[in-house]
This record gives C-alpha cells, sequence and structure tokens, in this order.
C-alpha cells in the first residue's frame, strides 16, 4: 500500500507521515529530505538554482536514503546531512531547487523506486506533489493543511528545538513566501489531487490527525480485493 501526504510546509505531514508509518509498520520516506539535500549541494557549491547548475551539479552526486530504527537518515557522497538539511537557509533553497526541471526528474526515479520497493510491505511518502505526480495511483491521498498562524507557531518551535531562534513573524512570512512558490511554479506545483481528503489540522490533537490517516488506510484496506 501507498500512502501520499501532501501539504504546506508546517502544516504537520512529516510528524504525522512518521507516526503513521511506525504504528502501520510501514516504511517512511520525507521526500522534502531529498529536495533539501539537494538544495544544500547548492549552497554548498555557491551556485544559482539554474537547471545548467543542477545538471552540472547532480552528475555524480549520490543521495542515499537509510533508516537507523524510525528515523530516516539522510547522506551526500557517504556524509550524513541529516540535520544539516533542516537549518533555515537550506528551506529556502529547497523551494527553489524545487522548481528545476532537472532537480525534479533526478529525485522522482528515486522516489518512485523506494516506493514501489515498499509498497507490498506498505509505505508513506509526504511531499507536495505525491498524489498528484510521483504517485498518482497512491491507494490513500491526505491533503493537510493549517492556518497559517499555526503552522508558523509549529515550524517556530521546531527551529528552536533544532538550536535556530527566530521571530514568529519571519517564520511565517517565510512560510506564506513558499506556499507562493510551491504552487506558483510551472513544474509540478502544490495542489490538493482530485481524490485526495482534506484534513485541516489547525485545531486538532496530533493523536487525533494521525488517526484520522490511520482510519482511512484501514478504510481502503477493508475495501482492497481478498
Amino acid at each position: 500500500m501507498i500512502v501520499a501526504i501532501d501539504g504546506p510546509a508546517g502544516s504537520g505531514k512529516s510528524t504525522t507521515a512518521r507516526a503513521v508509518a511506525r504504528r502501520m509498520g510501514f516504511l517512511y520516506l520525507d521526500t522534502g529530505a531529498m529536495f533539501r539535500a539537494v538544495a544544500l549541494v547548492f549552497l554548498r557549491a555557491g551556485a544559482d538554482p539554474t537547471d545548467a547548475a543542477a545538471a552540472d551539479l547532480l552528475e555524480g552526486c549520490e543521495i542515499q536514503v537509510t533508516h537507523d530504527g524510525e528515523t530516516m537518515r539522510i547522506a551526500l557522497d557517504g556524509e550524513d546531512v541529516s540535520e544539516a538539511i533542516r537549518r533555515p537557509e537550506v528551506g529556502a533553497m529547497a523551494s527553489d531547487v524545487a522548481k528545476l526541471a532537472a532537480v525534479r526528474a533526478y529525485l522522482l526515479a528515486e522516489q518512485r523506486r523506494i516506493g514501489h520497493a515498499h509498497a507490498e510491505g506498505g509505505v508513506v511518502l509526504d511531499g507536495r506533489d505525491i498524489g498528484t505526480v510521483v504517485f498518482p495511483e497512491a491507494d490513500v491521498k491526505i491533503f493537510m493543511v493549517a492556518d497559517p498562524d499555526v503552522r508558523a507557531a509549529r515550524r517556530r518551535d521546531e527551529l528552536a528545538r533544532r538550536g535556530h531562534d527566530a521571530p514568529l513573524q519571519t517564520v511565517r512570512e517565510d512560510l506564506l513566501r513558499r506556499d507562493r512558490q510551491d504552487a506558483g511554479r510551472a513544474i509540478a506545483p502544490l495542489r490538493r489531487a482530485d481524490d485526495a481528503v482534506e484534513l485541516d489540522t489547525s485545531r486538532r490533537s496530533f493523536e487525533e490527525q494521525v488517526q484520522f490517516v490511520i482510519d482511512k488506510i484501514r478504510e481502503r484496506q477493508e475495501k482492497a480485493p481478498v
């Protein structure tokens, strides 16, 4: 079974997807982390987010996805960058590189490979175009949304836990800027798939939103042919 969870930054999709995968015994794949890894490549090279730069930088570049127990780890050419990719500047660059055709093609193949390899046992993927582009045939599709103020508070708290303090207003403006970029890009824009179920997490507890997704998975399992 393939479960696709899409939504804007701060909607809660990553933490929810991770918890759902753990409780269902599925694999969890954070596709946003893969884009952040590419963004880190650009930042380290001091390169502008262009297709020409992507062609040069990604040739020979190897992004490895592994799982340390319940935690997904990301490595660049053997270097674990799981923490480095969570810095604010990497997130901002990730939104820019995600618009590039070369980057999306590079990561799309890897995301599909991992997803198909684990579909029999179950896999949960979260991102911005999982249900529309990566796996339009996903068995369960969830589109998570939340009030911008709620999302900003969540992201600020997440950054603080990682040692990056930022004013709430600054975080909110950054989230809204990324929303505009992600929804307005020509390639694989952020949008709800026609057959996705919307989940507004603004006033739901974490347990409630996790259970909502699990309930949808179980409904789908009950309908699956024997």
